[in-house]
């Protein structure tokens, strides 16, 4: 009986463009593979040039307007040298405040869960709480925690001046990136156009000024909605006494950049400081301070900052920011909307686009059938007999 052999695993087809098609799908995924891989490995340098595109963006329209009236080259040292002196000077300023505020409030923390529990037990429905949850325990047991992590606490200083030395190295390259962006960006934008001759370089063209336009004025609009967030939130924590308002004022202003979320988590952070000072008058008041003043932002500060600058849907702003704070954490979130409104405008110029050939091609053809007809030369009447 002959012994059977087994069937190779692959049998070559005899259609030969098949087994092309097979192999460019094979390399098609392998590619795709190395590239995410390859785009995984090189993700911070790549999250670097996102953001110096947008700085970038961001600079140009005072640059432009400086330019008018001097070279283009000394606009562009102006503007960034006022961007080195302004946070160098704001860091004087605010610097040395900041570090007293935090060394207070971490060496005040014991002390205000001390008070908070002198007030809770003179209340006696804390009695019935306590027995139930165990919450003298639980704040004695703060208390001491506290206080034996105040002298280790500078064992964190070391990751914390890495992370610093880190974020200045990403800030300086992101700065000198920005700066060949401005200087050479409006030349390869042109460069670009002039391949793309006829309606598509126009739409092209087109596209690139209303990108930069929106994310010009989102940017610069989102720093002065939080300058103002966080002038509001100083003068608030100061006529409530609370300790350190500059520090948490500042952290207030930080927070409001995020789009959506970001003001209700500064609020949340500085209420549970607030319960540290006259508990419960200081939280109650601020809580009614973040509620109305978030409605005040919402409705009166941001249509005036932002309308000219971006119109998402709130639901597409609320994605966005979900998904660039998932992906690049709260730069993501912070660049969410922009790269949201750049799409948007993308979106809406290809559609544009596509309409305006669509009217070309028909008047095209509507003239090219008149002057068929006008040269076809009209047959002779018949002369009568």
């Amino acid at each position: 009986m002959a012994s059977m052999e087994a069937a190779p695993w692959y049998t070559p087809s005899q259609d030969e463009s098949f087994d092309r098609k097979v192999i460019r799908v094979v390399v098609t995924v392998i590619a795709a593979v190395l590239s995410l891989w390859l785009i995984y490995l090189l993700k911070t340098p790549l999250m670097w040039l996102v953001i110096a595109m947008f700085v970038a963006i961001a600079v140009s329209g005072p640059v432009n307007i400086l330019s008018r009236h001097m070279k283009r080259g000394a606009a562009i040292g102006i503007v960034y040298v006022s961007i080195v002196l302004v946070p160098v000077a704001l860091g004087a300023v605010l610097i040395p405040p900041l570090v007293s505020s935090t060394v207070n409030l971490i060496n005040d923390l014991p002390g205000y869960i001390n008070d908070l529990e002198n007030t809770l037990q003179k209340d006696p429905r804390f009695e019935k709480l306590d027995k139930n949850f165990g919450i003298k325990e639980q704040l004695s047991s703060a208390q001491k925690n506290l206080q034996k992590a105040i002298p280790t606490a500078a064992g964190a200083l070391g990751d914390i001046s890495k992370w610093i030395v880190d974020s200045m190295f990403g800030a300086f390259t992101v700065f000198i990136l920005s700066i060949f962006m401005v200087a050479r960006g409006r030349t390869w934008i042109d460069a670009i156009v002039r391949k793309r001759a006829g309606p598509e370089g126009v739409a092209l063209d087109r596209t690139f000024d209303r990108v930069g336009g929106s994310v010009s004025r989102y940017i610069g609009g989102a720093i002065l909605q939080a300058f103002i967030a966080g002038v509001a939130a100083f003068i608030m924590l100061t006529i409530l006494g609370v300790s350190s308002p500059l520090l948490l004022a500042f952290i207030v202003a930080v927070f409001d950049v995020i789009p959506m979320v970001g003001s209700t988590i500064a609020g949340v952070l500085v209420g549970i400081v607030t319960l540290f000072a006259t508990f419960p008058i200081d939280t109650i008041i601020w809580a009614v301070f973040v509620i109305a003043y978030q409605q005040f932002e919402n409705y009166v500060i941001q249509p005036r900052i932002q309308s000219q600058a971006v119109s998402l849907e709130p639901f597409v702003v609320l994605t966005a920011v979900l998904f660039g704070g998932t992906l690049m954490g709260v730069v993501g979130a912070i660049l969410a909307i922009p790269i949201a409104a750049t799409l948007m405008i993308a979106s809406q110029e290809w559609s544009k686009f596509k309409s305006e050939v669509k009217e070309m091609h028909a008047r095209d053809r509507d003239g090219g059938q008149a002057s068929s007809s006008m040269a076809t030369p009209d047959s002779p009447e018949p002369s009568s007999a």
